[in-house]
């Protein structure tokens, strides 16, 4: 199960701004105080890469039948092979980001862009996240008296901590902002939590942005 963790962290380590190639502005990579931490780099695609590409395919052909977010984001966790409680989808509203996925942090309430938290900075900044060591950063947790998830293995989760995270801006084809998009991998040490993310999978979920920018649920106000 997602951990609300993922969603209000504040990082306190400091940051190297390095250009990139995909996302409007930079991606930022910690210091070795983050050590573990990658950004998206060329390279031969690993399995979960090539997994994730044929259901990208299915999330470009899902924008014409207006899906709902939920269905959209258990596809996205199929494709990144992650479990729903992993993936959050977060859209700008007013000037901050509300949480449309997943359903039980609707009503949980909102992130400022003027915050610290992850993915107020990924908006803020449209700065994509990769990091396999995210218990080594200091950080400050909101939403955690949310319970998330319905099935089993979300169940066996709940407790479980954030290890390991992607964290990607969702933008129009002009650059502007709409939400953000979070994938996570939890556990009771990163060795438990799965494999580590790679720069292909973060070149996947940055592909999968695209693509939900341009789903009807993402306009601000619009139906979720």
């Amino acid at each position: 199960m997602l951990h609300p963790r993922m969603f209000a962290e504040v990082l306190h380590a400091p940051l190297t701004l390095v250009t990139c190639r995909k996302v409007a502005g930079a991606r930022r990579i910690a210091k070795d105080s983050l050590k573990g931490t990658v950004m998206s780099s060329s390279g031969n695609q690993g399995l979960g890469a090539k997994a994730a590409k044929a259901s990208v395919s299915d999330l470009e052909s899902m924008v014409s039948e207006s899906p709902s977010s939920d269905r959209v984001c258990l596809k996205l966790a199929q494709a990144l092979h992650v479990r729903r409680s992993e993936v959050a989808l977060l859209r700008l509203e007013k000037g901050s980001l509300r949480f449309i996925f997943p359903p039980e942090l609707r009503s949980a309430g909102v992130l400022p862009l003027t915050g610290s938290a992850v993915a107020a900075r990924t908006a803020a900044t449209r700065t994509a996240l990769l990091s396999n060591a995210f218990m080594r950063v200091k950080h400050v947790s909101l939403f955690e008296a949310v319970k998330l998830g319905a099935g089993d293995e979300d169940r066996s989760q709940e407790q479980m901590p954030i290890q390991k995270i992607m964290s990607v801006p969702v933008m129009r084809s002009g650059g502007n902002v709409v939400g953000v998009v979070q994938v996570s991998r939890k556990g009771l040490d990163a060795s438990l939590a799965g494999a580590d993310f790679t720069g292909d999978d973060l070149k996947q979920l940055e592909r999968a942005a695209e693509i939900l920018a341009r789903m009807p649920f993402m306009q601000e106000g619009a139906e979720i």
